[in-house]
């Protein structure tokens, strides 16, 4: 397991160095204003369903399916599903276009009017990002069922590289519409590279699959979806939230999020590693498969959650424009890190329900641990301004993984009860110590 997951983790992390390459150059160019704020704006809802992607959304709901049916059918569902699924995409990016405006007004409220409008333009390119996000998520399933995970972890840097050289080349006359129409071509990429491995698996342009094998996918799916869209809108409303707080807020909290995934990286290759394990396994034998889990993934985060806290200033400082390390994004960071055990685990916890075809049970906690969250959002910030959307991330996240562990089993609870604690005082040390090293910090809260 592990030598998968450190495969794939590479594949991602090349993907995590363009994909903060293209924050860095952004920033760079633009500065952390107003412009910066509309396109990260535009760039909300598309980068939203791409992540969801590359969380596994889709692969979760077709994997136990595809490893369910009969070789000779296989090439006639992907070949079916690969169109259902672009057809989709099409139909979703053709509605966020035509809803754009209203999109722009909902997700940026604190926008000028002039820069909500050169958002619109720029949210039109973006949704056409979507078919090709999609489409590269169904021709994964059949290498994930096969153990070949490097190739199809290569999405977000293939996603990232062209707008990552155009804004190289352009530096601070890069175009808003030139920039979207790069991240199309880099959405395109991600799913043509996968063709060929399809062909292999017997997929041909021409073969079409049974209408009751979308239909399965989608009963899959229904529940993921909505897991997915409260975090998404979780994530909107901290974005709506900065949006209030002032000009150049919804960059910092971007900045901080993008920041504070460095650790997740190998995360995410686990997860996807986990779940193709689980899949079709027992019981008794995917929670010894998940226990194992746990263990790999708490060393893979507590120890690089609690570097991250401590040189939060100074990874701000080489890593980011200058100026933005004076400012409240070195806390920020360092607050929005204390997440990242908590939510690992509960997407591990996630993923045992998943590998034995119950979405059911992961959308329900997700959704109670999503309210609890939403709740705070709206009322933290009143109060602690832009310190309030960490504080109101750590409650949903733990909300969620109290209830997930409930669901598996007390002597999981128990352990990770246990977990938590030694999570929340390394994590608290490591703050008091940033505070002692750096007492300018102090002024920024």
């Amino acid at each position: 397991m592990l030598g998968s997951t450190l495969l794939l983790t590479l594949a991602t992390l090349a993907g995590l160095v363009a994909g903060f390459g293209r924050e860095w150059l952004l920033i760079a160019d633009w500065g952390a204003g107003a412009k910066t704020d509309a396109f990260l704006v535009a760039m909300f809802l598309p980068e939203a369903i791409r992540v969801m992607l590359a969380g596994g959304l889709l692969s979760a709901a077709m994997l136990p399916l595809w490893q369910r049916a009969d070789t000779q059918i296989q090439p006639l569902w992907l070949s079916g599903q690969i169109a259902h699924w672009l057809a989709a995409g099409l139909g979703l990016a053709l509605a966020i276009a035509a809803a754009a405006p209203l999109l722009i007004g909902w997700i940026g409220p604190g926008l000028a009017a002039a820069d909500r409008e050169r958002g619109v333009e720029v949210l039109i390119w973006l949704a056409f990002t979507i078919p090709g996000f999609l489409t590269q998520a169904v021709l994964t399933v059949p290498l994930q069922a096969a153990g070949r995970f490097l190739l199809s972890g290569l999405g977000s840097l293939l996603f990232n590289l062209p707008p990552v050289v155009y804004l190289g080349w352009a530096g601070k006359q890069a175009d808003e519409i030139w920039l979207a129409q790069s991240f199309l071509v880099g959405s395109a990429l991600m799913a043509l590279v996968l063709f060929p491995s399809a062909w292999g698996f017997g997929w041909r342009p021409w073969l079409a699959g049974a209408k009751g094998e979308f239909a399965q996918v989608w009963r899959q799916l229904w529940p993921l979806l909505l897991s997915s869209g409260a975090s998404q809108g979780l994530a909107l409303l901290e974005r709506l939230t900065a949006s209030l707080l002032g000009e150049g807020s919804v960059t910092l909290v971007n900045l901080a999020r993008k920041l504070v995934n460095i650790p997740l990286i190998a995360l995410m290759g686990l997860n996807q590693v986990l779940l193709g394990k689980m899949s079709g396994e027992g019981e008794q034998s995917r929670l010894r498969l998940m226990q194992r889990g746990l263990s790999i993934c708490t060393r893979l985060t507590l120890l690089p959650v609690a570097g991250l806290m401590l040189i939060s200033p100074l990874l701000v400082t080489k890593l980011l424009p200058a100026g933005l390390s004076q400012g409240p994004l070195p806390l920020l960071l360092a607050l929005f890190a204390l997440s990242i055990v908590f939510g690992s685990w509960n997407a591990l916890l996630a993923r045992y329900f998943y590998a034995g075809a119950d979405t059911r049970t992961p959308l329900l906690c997700e959704l109670s641990g999503s309210g609890v969250q939403a709740v705070l959002l709206l009322a933290l910030p009143a109060y602690l301004g832009i310190w309030g959307l960490p504080a109101a991330v750590m409650g949903g996240v733990f909300s969620t993984g109290v209830l997930l562990a409930g669901k598996v089993s007390n002597g999981l609870w128990r352990r990770l009860a246990k977990l938590s604690l030694l999570a929340l005082l390394v994590c608290g040390a490591c703050l008091f110590t940033l505070f002692q090293l750096y007492p300018a910090l102090a002024a920024t809260l």
